[in-house]
């Protein structure tokens, strides 16, 4: 692995981190949430410089069913961090304290909760569609035997698709996605790990289902000889 796919993958795996700690919003505290929340914008920017290759070919070549699939959806991502951003803004108390911004707030709450949750699926999605070139990489540190390595990764990955089902739905993830409560939910007296186990299986669902939509797509795409 050369010197850029190692920033590349340090990268996302802290934003993965920042983006767990941005999740668990009153159990660090405002302030804490205000600065984790800037530095995942400025880490975002970061992994877009890192990939501006990627960027500066939207306009050339075909587009496959694969291609669309990963282009809507990284255009989605980014649709849900300007969202987070902005509505971050609306109601700051800390970072963003200095601006003289007044008024918004109720709509900026409702952006933002909008915008964080949808902006967690969504990057879950988009790291699943990039989930066979990172086992990729960890192969080649791995002395297990391909087959049956796959086997292992294939039943933890069913494992932990069914567990983030569960904590999908225990951690009320789909009212906040639907607006159905204008609150989030938190239990102050729960142990912080307990927490992050949860939304780390729910993030794993949505990277299984990432990962096998590119895979039934790619499967489609040659089925069709596009």
């Amino acid at each position: 692995m050369n010197t850029k796919a190692k920033l590349r993958t340090a990268v996302d795996a802290v934003m993965i981190i920042l983006l767990m700690l941005l999740m668990a919003f009153e159990l660090v505290g405002r302030r804490a949430h205000e600065w984790i929340g800037a530095g995942m914008f400025v880490l975002f920017i970061v992994h877009h410089a890192l990939n501006r290759k990627w960027t500066g070919n939207l306009l050339r070549g075909s587009y496959t069913p694969y291609r669309v699939l990963q282009t809507v959806l990284a255009a989605l991502v980014l649709l849900a961090m300007a969202g987070a951003m902005v509505s971050a803004v609306l109601i700051s108390r800390e970072v963003f304290a200095f601006l003289p911004i007044r008024g918004g707030r109720m709509f900026g709450r409702t952006l933002h909760m909008l915008s964080a949750y949808w902006g967690f699926v969504l990057m879950a999605l988009h790291l699943g569609l990039h989930w066979n070139r990172m086992m990729g990489m960890a192969g080649r540190l791995c002395r297990t035997p391909p087959r049956t390595r796959r086997i292992l990764l294939r039943a933890a990955g069913i494992c932990i698709a069914l567990y983030g089902l569960y904590a999908f739905i225990r951690r009320g993830i789909p009212d906040y996605l639907f607006l159905r409560t204008q609150f989030v939910f938190f239990d102050f007296e729960e142990p912080l790990p307990l927490f992050f186990l949860d939304y780390l299986a729910a993030m794993g669902l949505f990277v299984w289902i990432g990962h096998y939509l590119a895979k039934a797509v790619r499967l489609a795409s040659r089925s069709s000889g596009r």
